[in-house]
């Protein structure tokens, strides 16, 4: 079986654990901003998740869960100007500290770095978001650290449909077979799978451990520490507990026997 030759990244729920926190907070602040009475509870947000992007995610709860909110003459502008101040909130909380990186994240990527490892970001999150958690959480250079950051509105449709993972390994010249994918949810493993790529290890969150998460090949609670091992929900590992490049060919070698 031939060597990883990139490692691709979701980064909401993936990289940081932004969600609950995070994004749900912010959008909260921004509708406070507008004047809204709109409060999405961590049960509310939770639910939303299933839909991908923010700007869509809020048009969703128009269409289903606030029917009777009287809709602007340009509802696509109004949306846009409500993600757009969610996004200054989100990033502030960025800069302020108040989102590091999951367990493990930071030893892997460096580790990466070290071996001379391509890595890149497929998400559905806006570039700023991504820059900012990259910049504030990770490493002031660390945005460099990706070869490509397909992010955002880049291609048509978001996940779980598989273009930005198959524009990202585009962009790197790469084959499917060729890379491993890390995510978090139900949609992101579908994105994944849908762009053939076979490797695809999820680290779960606290809204995504119920998720189906078929065509993963791995399922664990975290990346874990070598003092600090992750729980297996899914999938084999051999002799690992936390995962490192070593354990990663070993788990691309089992995806694609």
């Amino acid at each position: 079986m031939a060597d990883i030759e990139a490692l691709i990244f979701d980064v909401d729920g993936t990289l940081a654990d932004t969600e609950r926190d995070g994004h749900r907070v912010a959008f909260n602040r921004a509708f406070a901003d507008a004047g809204l009475d709109w409060k999405w509870s961590v049960e509310r947000y939770g639910a939303l998740l299933a839909v991908t992007g923010g700007k869509e995610r809020i048009r969703h709860y128009l269409d289903h869960y606030n029917q009777d909110f009287p809709r602007p003459e340009e509802l696509d502008g109004f949306i846009a100007a409500l993600h757009a101040s969610k996004t200054d909130h989100y990033t502030r909380m960025l800069s302020e500290g108040l989102i590091p990186m999951r367990n493990g994240v930071k030893r892997l990527l460096q580790e990466a770095r070290q071996a001379g490892m391509r890595m890149a970001i497929a998400t559905t999150t806006t570039p700023a978001n991504v820059s900012a958690l990259l910049e504030h959480s990770l490493d002031l250079e660390a945005e460099s650290w990706f070869e490509v950051i397909a992010a955002g509105d880049i291609v048509p449709s978001k996940k779980p449909a598989p273009d930005i993972y198959l524009w990202a390994i585009q962009q790197m010249g790469l084959q499917p077979e060729a890379c491993v994918a890390f995510e978090d949810s139900h949609n992101g493993v579908q994105s994944a799978s849908r762009a053939s790529i076979k490797s695809i290890l999820v680290t779960t969150n606290g809204y995504t451990t119920n998720d189906d998460f078929n065509g993963a090949s791995l399922v664990i609670d975290q990346l874990g520490e070598p003092n600090q091992p992750f729980n297996v929900l899914s999938g084999k590992v051999g002799d690992f507990d936390y995962v490192d490049l070593a354990m990663l060919q070993n788990l691309h070698n089992r995806s694609h026997s």
